[in-house]
């Protein structure tokens, strides 16, 4: 009776929210939990926990009432030995879906020793039965581990990795190859001696084989997710997937007609194997990396290509003077401009903008381009009023930050840019974003902005002064602003008080010379005291060295004592 009900609880609560909501309402959760206790029958068992599974999908509700009605720790139980297949199964299955962005199940296994006894079950060997048991387990570890770095270290101590590498071999069904790559990815997300023991067991050189022309679309896109994992910041994994073959074959990913998501996750992970790596960087190069990127910036891709398409040639750049020829000469500056246009979203403005930064530093030809092509009418458009409202809640403002800082870079030592940025109202915009309510990352790339935009450019500073910009500036002075705003500051208004009159005027008018000495009296940077300090001399103040901030502090502490 007890193993019919369940059936019909698990048909009924199949992807039906009205139904797993009246049954967690009606006490169903701690019925079903209620069955999984020792001394049921294996046919029980497996209906209780498939029907878990169910009421579980998508429902955070019902995970957090399973829990707290003690079904985590009775599932668990359920994968000792003596149980069968069957019930491991169908209770794998339901710890999948308890764990699934559920960070206080995903502990609760733990604590129970969930993660060893899923680790238990990937051995080799066994009935086709025990072959889709393995697949399972492997997705409940998966989940289990998913930003979770205490559960990922219990499967690296259990023996999990070596076990998970091993689902990887040829002769493997394609969905435990998929499942297994899609966990090591979340085993070595948080964890450096993980991802020292996914290399260690040749899983680096298994991960590479699944990339081969002829496999599952499904298998290559988890194991370029999990190379890329592995890859982020680890330079020992990045140059041992190079050594393997890895780049060449995440290059063939990227070919035209293949699966959108397949040719994302192929960019990203590009991206993470040539970061601060100039050996994969160029072996991406010499592999046709650079135009297949760039092909994929073309109008009409999915958002979510572009975005990693356009991370990737920024990252491909860092440092390289090839490849930033290559992408020049591959048409990519023109491709990249084209994702400023209004419509795209913000993290593809965000991405071309910061790529766009990174391929004119120290590149006077890549500025250019830049400029033709009307790059600094399109990132001026970034920070227009009507959009700064709508982006700087995202990603701590990254679309204007980024917009600043090309904008910054394609006016180093450039006439005709500066020029530019201000017929197109650059000014305007860049000034409005040093208000208070902006982030200080906003804020510091904005005012380096305005050093590059004023440099030897008195018209650039009228501008500035006209918009309001050197309150502004000396506001960034302040005593809660941090030592980098100060610097970013100085420098500023080193420049407005050398360069013209009514420029040392305003910054009197506005307090800037008390605000400066501020600066020199407490304990910022020594590059903000030297700016400081060669902004009172400029306002008039000779006898001001940069060494005086200790004397000044001394001075100011003594303000306000009694005689």
């Amino acid at each position: 009776m007890h193993k019919r009900a369940t059936a019909a609880l698990w048909s009924l609560c199949r992807n039906n929210r009205r139904n797993q909501d009246s049954m967690r309402e009606c006490g169903g959760v701690a019925a079903l939990v209620g069955l999984l206790a020792p001394g049921g029958t294996d046919a029980v068992h497996e209906a209780a926990a498939a029907a878990l599974c169910n009421l579980c999908m998508d429902d955070s509700r019902n995970q957090d009432s399973v829990r707290e009605c003690g079904g985590v720790a009775a599932l668990v139980g359920l994968l000792a030995p003596g149980s069968s297949d069957a019930v491991r199964k169908a209770v794998c299955g339901a710890l999948m879906r308890l764990c699934t962005n559920n960070v206080r199940n995903q502990d609760s296994a733990g604590e129970c020793g969930g993660v060893a006894a899923l680790v238990g079950l990937l051995a080799p060997g066994g009935s086709i039965f025990k072959v889709f048991v393995r697949e399972i387990a492997a997705g409940a570890l998966a989940n289990l581990c998913a930003a979770n770095v205490r559960n990922q270290d219990s499967v690296s101590e259990c023996g999990g990795i070596a076990a998970l590498v091993g689902l990887l071999a040829p002769g493997g069904t394609d969905a435990a190859r998929r499942i297994a790559a899609g966990a090591l990815a979340n085993v070595c997300a948080d964890s450096v001696r993980n991802k020292d023991s996914v290399r260690e067991c040749e899983g680096v050189a298994a991960l590479v084989a699944l990339l081969a022309p002829g496999g599952s679309d499904a298998v290559r896109e988890l194991a370029a997710g999990a190379l890329g994992n592995l890859c982020a910041g680890d330079v020992r994994n990045q140059d041992t997937v190079r050594e393997c073959g890895g780049v060449a074959a995440l290059v063939g990913l990227l070919a035209p007609g293949g699966p959108v998501a397949v040719r994302a996750t192929a960019a990203m992970t590009l991206g993470k194997l040539c970061s601060t790596n100039i050996g994969n960087q160029d072996s991406v190069r010499e592999c046709g990396g650079v135009p297949a990127l760039v092909s994929l910036l073309a109008p009409g891709g999915a958002d979510i290509v572009r975005k990693e398409a356009a991370a990737a040639v920024c990252t491909l750049c860092d440092d390289n003077h090839r490849n930033k020829e290559s992408v020049r000469e591959c048409g990519g500056v023109a491709a990249l401009v084209g994702l400023l246009a209004p419509g795209g979203t913000d993290e593809v403005h965000a991405r071309a903008a910061r790529a766009l930064a990174n391929l004119c530093v120290e590149n006077a030809e890549n500025r250019d381009c830049v400029r033709e092509c009307g790059g600094v009418a399109a990132l001026v458009a970034l920070l227009a009023p009507g959009r700064t409202d709508a982006v700087r809640k995202w990603a701590g403002g990254a679309v204007c930050k980024w917009a600043a800082g090309a904008l910054g870079e394609l006016c180093i030592n450039s006439r005709k840019a500066q020029d530019c940025v201000r017929e197109c109202g650059g000014v305007a915009a860049l000034v409005a974003l040093l208000a208070p309510d902006e982030t200080d990352a906003v804020r510091d790339r904005v005012a380096a902005t305005l050093v590059e935009l004023c440099t030897t450019n008195v018209r650039n500073q009228d501008s500035v002064r006209e918009c309001g910009g050197v309150p502004a500036l000396v506001a960034l002075l302040g005593r809660a602003c941090p030592a980098a705003l100060h610097m970013r500051a100085a420098n500023a208004l080193t420049l407005f008080a050398r360069d013209s009159a009514r420029g040392r005027e305003a910054v009197r008018a506005c307090g800037g010379a008390a605000a400066l000495e501020r600066v020199l009296a407490c304990e910022s940077s020594a590059t903000a005291h030297e700016w400081a300090a060669a902004a009172l001399r400029n306002l008039g103040r000779p006898g001001v060295r940069r060494d005086q901030g200790r004397w000044l502090q001394q001075v100011v502490s003594g303000l306000g004592r009694p005689d």
